[in-house]
């Protein structure tokens, strides 16, 4: 067990005052080299502090070899959002550390490997050496375990100098490694140490300072791909198709992880559900629309480049009418792109999918407990209106750990939609009422429909993608055909209400407008705060699904200007809003920016104060 940690020397910072818990450390390292550990045990012992704490994640997209970068920002005020320049760094890797230097504040702290060899160092930065290979060496440690051990040394030193308690660290590696003793011994064996050592021989001139604050009860650390999978589950996943890809790969295998505790019988302990890693994307969703038509909720998940393969079937999906979930965790593209980079440039591609009119319901999460409740609304909205429902997260949301409001769970039963079972069919038979797939029964643009294994003779229909009547009779009569596609309109347009609502927040005297979508999400509440205190108040719209409701409108017309943020190349979300709403073209700005990193607080309001010069 750990022991409370003597205080290192100080001398008083040269800004003379302490900054407490409210800066970024950056851990630059070499992908493959086992440092996701040591990142980890540091982010969730500030959770367990009770500060407000976000890390992202920068890796390459080969296994192994090249630069990885891991930024913990810290925010006592909850500000989580990328920064642009870092507090403190920790340099692992010999081949970077110049260019990090670069993107340090002035003041900044800089501990680093002292086998790396730095010249140039600038003068107003703190430096502290870490001598990693010393402390490995007589800790006994295989030489083959050396390189992954080894981040355990910063772990220990930057615990040490920046305050983290010592107690909480052995409790998160205790958790981390589920209390297998060897594997958290020989971890704290090098952590101890080397906070030790920092103890003896580094003196603290820096003012970057941990405090204990209020335990954040409501919150949990989860990344946005587990919360997406968990949300599914207990939303009533049966079926899942998937082939892997950055960064989708992990929800579905988040799936595989937890369906076996939660969905297997309590009874027979058979498993309720199935789940197939495909040949490829268009496999993996012509099953998932397959199970969606036998009555299965069923889902997939992707990146940008599945769901270009996947066009066709899902066109099929929307045309014959069958309830499917697709997830899209963006990245950067087009072709190959950036795989683990993040980006909102899948948008209109959502839209528009597909040969001919098509029309689906878009979702978009803005953080992991939004992944978690769309997970499962997503399955009501599919078999309410008989569609496929694109989800669209991204890299940062979906891969990152984030810190959120503790999952607020289903309360009220499935929704299945109108589904007709044996005693239906016969009632309406005896009633001298023929049953017909895409009849409009009820006026509102949704059919009926019945799912196989209903032993009822009159049960089976013929699902087709070419043109067909109300009866699904194969039909080219032009007026069936145009009276089909606009029933299918109105079904995703008249039923806005089961779509998640926008989030609106304003402040007083606002004369601008702000909207954003997904993980944007932090740094414009950020951003807006920064422009508030510059005197430019503003009102914010957080589009959480498409089709665009009433209060979009209402929002739109209420401003001279609104400013459209997001993270593409040619303002995707923008492009939508003024198909829509063409006339409010001319008040939409875009604010649009991809560079493989998630938005800063600080680009957005340079981006508008520019702007508002103009």
């Amino acid at each position: 067990m750990s022991q409370a940690q003597p205080a290192t020397k100080e001398i008083p910072p040269k800004a003379g005052k302490k900054i407490i818990n409210d800066f970024c450390m950056t851990f630059s390292t070499i992908n493959g080299s086992g440092s996701a550990t040591a990142n980890t045990i540091l982010l969730r012992s500030l959770f367990r502090m009770g500060i407000p704490v976000n890390g992202k994640n920068i890796f390459p997209s080969n296994i192994q070899g090249l630069p990885t970068w891991y930024s913990i920002r810290l925010s006592k005020k909850g500000y989580l959002a990328r920064v642009e320049k870092d507090d403190i760094v920790v340099a692992m890797n010999p081949a970077t550390i110049s260019t990090e230097i670069e993107f340090m504040v002035p003041g900044a702290v800089l501990f680093y490997a002292d086998d790396i060899k730095i010249t140039g160092v600038r003068e107003d930065i703190i430096t502290y050496p870490m001598p990693v290979r010393k402390l490995i060496k007589e800790a006994d440690v295989q030489p083959n375990l050396r390189d992954y051990v080894a981040n355990m040394v910063y772990v220990g030193i930057v615990a040490q100098m920046i305050g983290i308690d010592m107690d909480v660290i052995y409790k998160t590696l205790d958790y981390h490694f589920k209390g297998k003793k060897k594997a958290v011994d020989s971890n704290w064996m090098i952590i101890e140490a080397a906070a030790k050592w920092a103890q003896e021989n580094l003196v603290k001139s820096d003012p970057y300072y941990v405090e204990k604050m209020p335990e954040l009860k409501d919150y949990i650390m989860v990344d946005g791909n587990t919360a997406s999978a968990l949300g599914a589950i207990y939303g009533g996943l049966q079926f899942v198709a998937w082939y892997p890809i950055t960064p989708a790969s992990s929800l579905a295998e988040s799936a595989i992880e937890y369906l076996p505790q939660l969905r297997n019988d309590p009874e027979t302990g058979k498993a309720t559900y199935a789940v197939v890693q495909a040949e490829d994307e268009l496999a993996a969703v012509g099953m998932a629309i397959g199970a969606g038509w036998a009555g299965l909720r069923s889902m997939t998940s992707t990146s940008g480049p599945g769901i270009s393969l996947m066009g066709e079937y899902l066109g099929l999906a929307y045309y014959a009418e069958v309830p499917v979930v697709v997830w899209n965790v963006q990245r950067v593209g087009p072709s190959t792109g950036l795989p683990t980079r993040t980006a909102q440039g899948d948008l209109t591609q959502a839209a528009f999918l597909s040969h001919g009119d098509t029309q689906y319901v878009i979702l978009l999460p803005g953080c992991a407990s939004e992944c978690f409740e769309f997970g499962w609304k997503a399955f009501d909205i599919a078999e309410r209106l008989q569609t496929p429902v694109m989800i669209l997260s991204d890299l940062d949301l979906g891969m990152n750990t984030h810190m959120v409001k503790t999952f607020k769970y289903p309360t009220k039963p499935m929704d299945r939609g109108k589904v007709l079972w044996e005693e239906d069919i016969q009632k309406l038979v005896d009633e001298g009422k023929p049953w017909g797939r895409y009849q409009d029964v009820d006026g509102d643009g949704i059919p009926y429909r019945t799912i196989p294994g209903n032993r009822n003779t009159h049960a089976p229909y013929f699902a087709r993608g070419t043109g067909h009547d109300e009866m699904t009779r194969y039909s080219e009569d032009p007026s069936v055909w145009e009276r089909g596609m606009e029933r299918l309109k109105k079904k995703i347009n008249s039923h806005k209400e089961l779509y998640p609502r926008p989030e609106i927040q304003h402040m007083d005297g606002a004369k601008l407008g702000i909207i954003a979508y997904g993980s944007t999400g932090p740094a414009i509440d950020e951003a807006r705060d920064l422009l508030a205190a510059q005197k430019i108040p503003t009102d914010y719209l957080r589009v959480r699904s498409i089709p665009f409701n009433d209060e979009v409108c209402d929002f739109l017309h209420a401003y001279d200007r609104t400013y459209v943020v997001e993270m593409n190349r040619d303002g995707q979300m923008r492009q939508l809003l003024a198909m829509d709403y063409s006339d409010c073209g001319s008040r939409l700005v875009s604010v649009a920016h991809t560079d493989g990193m998630p938005l800063s607080a600080e680009w957005i309001v340079n981006s508008i104060l520019k702007l508002e010069e103009k």
